[in-house]
């Protein structure tokens, strides 16, 4: 009896397999066989899913704004409105593990993206993304959209720092920026 496969699954255990190899290795290196060999399945359960190191990229950044949506959602389920907005804003700084990769492996597509158009399209989608959630957490703040621009590269900006520092050091000090910019929002109402 032919072995049954769950899709969603399988997508999920190769985007973070693409995700390693791409943090350790680089973009250039990110193949469909390395990915099948990090993930620990042979090529050739790979090539009718993701034919192309395109495929496999294109999955790994799906997965990134998944996962975004996902914990924003969980994040947001209560709390008052400017608990919500900084919930949001809290989800786009990579403050634990899972976020830190989750930026290494946006960071690295975002250098590639500079020269390969392909790989501009899916690493704006990302950018769209933060966009949108960062124009939702202004909206909760009761903020104008004028300082859409200022919040997402605020936030841009934290999340490169907390990326370039070593791993060990304190990520409060983050917080404490992300937490003056929400109360000068909050006062200019």
């Amino acid at each position: 009896m032919p072995k049954i496969v769950d899709v969603e699954e399988r997508h999920r255990q190769v985007s973070e397999a693409a995700w390693r190899v791409l943090v350790r290795d680089g973009l250039t290196e990110l193949s469909v066989r390395k990915v099948a060999a990090e993930a620990g399945l042979p090529p050739s359960s790979l090539r009718y899913s993701f034919p192309t190191q395109a495929s496999v990229r294109d999955t790994a950044v799906a997965l990134l704004i998944e996962r975004l949506a996902e914990r924003v959602a969980r994040q947001t389920a209560q709390g008052s409105a400017t608990e919500q907005a900084r919930a949001i804003l809290l989800e786009l700084l990579p403050l634990d593990p899972e976020r830190r990769i989750e930026m290494e492996v946006l960071l690295a597509l975002g250098a590639m993206a500079m020269t390969d158009d392909e790989l501009q399209k899916s690493h704006d989608q990302v950018l769209d993304a933060v966009r949108a959630l960062c124009a939702r957490a202004l909206e909760l703040l009761g903020a104008p959209r004028v300082e859409l621009a200022a919040t997402h590269a605020l936030v841009d900006g934290l999340a490169l720092h907390l990326v370039r520092q070593p791993r060990a050091h304190d990520t409060q000090w983050a917080v404490e920026v992300l937490d003056t910019h929400i109360a000068r929002l909050r006062a200019e109402r």
